[in-house]
């Protein structure tokens, strides 16, 4: 997954916006076992980011950033990009707020890109917040790997 989407973390990098990636993929990054399918980045939520965070999407050809622009954006919890790869995008998640997950943020490097990973602390607070069968069993392979 992360290999496709190395322009998209190459143009968000260019375009300074600041996001996290979340869910099931910074499960995987802190050694989760678990296939997924779609990048889950929570953002921060302003109209100035929002719209840094488009048009870098644009300038990395997912033609979907173009149907909606960031005061749009900004008015949703979620909002699903589904291009050669599927993005959704978070504008607040459980058990997290944008700002303190930012100063925890991890920086991680993949085939020579840089991208911002919430912390594992902060991944199973979220996790734990959401509940879900899947996020309850990814906390606890998470606190097993901290051990």
């Amino acid at each position: 997954m992360l290999s496709r989407l190395g322009e998209v973390f190459k143009s968000f990098q260019k375009h300074q916006v600041k996001y996290l990636i979340i869910g099931g993929i910074a499960a995987v990054l802190h050694g989760v076992p678990r296939a997924t399918f779609d990048l889950d980045i929570l953002i921060e939520a302003t109209e100035d980011n929002a719209a840094r965070l488009l048009t870098a999407m644009v300038e990395a050809q997912l033609g979907t950033a173009t149907l909606i622009d960031a005061e749009g954006l900004l008015t949703k919890e979620i909002t699903i990009f589904q291009d050669r790869v599927r993005i959704d995008v978070q504008t607040k998640t459980p058990g997290i707020e944008f700002e303190m997950a930012w100063q925890h943020r991890e920086i991680m490097t993949y085939q020579n890109q840089t991208f911002y990973v919430l912390s594992r602390k902060d991944l199973i607070a979220s996790k734990r917040a959401a509940g879900r069968a899947v996020d309850l069993e990814d906390v606890r392979l998470l606190e097993l790997g901290s051990e």
